[in-house]
């Protein structure tokens, strides 16, 4: 096997390496790993190139965060047929940390220098290239983590200013020492990432006057969506003040929300749900009804009753399962 998997404090992580390969079956064997842990992809090599390179892929929290570092030019192609096969939703975040990699989706192409980033879609056909020797971090989100417009995957992304100046030295960091944090504290930190990756978004989105009136209404969904993650913990949080802050009535408000089939109400009470499950998964010995309260959720029978209809166990219960490495459905 040409991976080593090793527990860590974070969760598993797998690292691969073309030397670990058989000379004569390194460019096969390279193209097999990387589909089973990147997914399903047409990796594009030379026969006679050198294959030299390796892939950190681990977890944190419910982003998945990997480095890949290789000095052999070859490309990386997600085709239609590839996405019929194996379609996971997810958004990846890609950072170059040295060269300059080219990101191609739908009718736009980047060409990040060190220190940017591009978002892509996973769902929707894209090409990764590398000319030279590059090093990057890759960030997987769920769909469900980040509204994206369609207008906003393969655009450069410049650590100069903004949400993007906070995101790329913490994904660089990140990426490097991911196996090392406890799970309270990735968990944590995959939410910190998520919210400068979705206020970066936000951000660049005033910037593009010519985006299409659905993609705008995604835009102001993404800002609201990341205003809303940065407040669970406010009990005053509720739709008056989501929309006094986005300079919208919340007869809209509720509009946007019903574009998505939800509730405003019910939006925030999943988000606060889903902060207490992921603090409950890792471990530790604060009580149940201060974690309730510190994201916004103070009756803690109230909150028991909320935990135990939408995951099917006590707030207890999943935090004991999850000590015993016990799957919890």
């Amino acid at each position: 096997m040409a991976s080593r998997a090793t527990e860590v404090a974070g969760g598993m992580t797998v690292l691969i390496r073309t030397s670990d390969l058989p000379a004569k079956r390194r460019h096969d064997e390279w193209r097999g790993i990387v589909c089973d842990v990147l997914g399903p992809l047409d990796l594009r090599i030379h026969p006679s190139a050198p294959l030299r390179g390796e892939i950190e892929i681990g977890r944190l929290g419910p982003v998945g965060v990997g480095r890949i570092r290789t000095s052999t030019p070859h490309s990386i192609h997600r085709t239609q047929g590839l996405i019929h096969r194996d379609n996971p939703e997810l958004y990846r975040v890609v950072l170059a940390v040295s060269g300059n990699p080219r990101l191609s989706q739908g009718d736009r192409q980047a060409r990040l220098r060190p220190g940017e980033f591009a978002v892509y879609d996973f769902n929707r056909p894209y090409e990764l290239a590398y000319d030279s020797a590059v090093r990057l971090a890759v960030f997987s989100f769920p769909h469900e983590l980040l509204t994206l417009p369609a207008d906003l995957t393969a655009l450069p992304f410049s650590a100069e200013s903004g949400a993007a100046a906070l995101a790329v030295p913490l994904m660089r960091r990140v990426a490097t020492d991911h196996q090392t944090y406890q799970p309270s504290s990735a968990a944590r930190l995959s939410t910190v990432v998520t919210d400068l990756i979705s206020t970066a978004l936000a951000e660049r989105a005033e910037q593009e006057p010519a985006l299409p009136a659905d993609s705008r209404r995604r835009v102001l969904l993404l800002s609201i969506h990341a205003f809303i993650e940065q407040r669970l913990g406010e009990m005053e949080l509720d739709p008056a003040t989501v929309a006094a802050a986005h300079h919208i009535s919340v007869r809209y408000l509720h509009r946007l929300f019903e574009s998505e089939n939800t509730t405003v109400a019910a939006w925030i009470r999943r988000r606060r749900l889903e902060r207490c499950r992921a603090e409950l998964a890792a471990g530790g010995a604060r009580p149940v009804s201060e974690i309730a309260a510190r994201w916004g959720l103070p009756d803690s029978a109230h909150f028991s009753r909320l935990f135990r209809s939408t995951y099917g166990v006590p707030p207890a219960e999943y935090r004991r399962a999850g000590a015993a490495g016990t799957a919890v459905h």
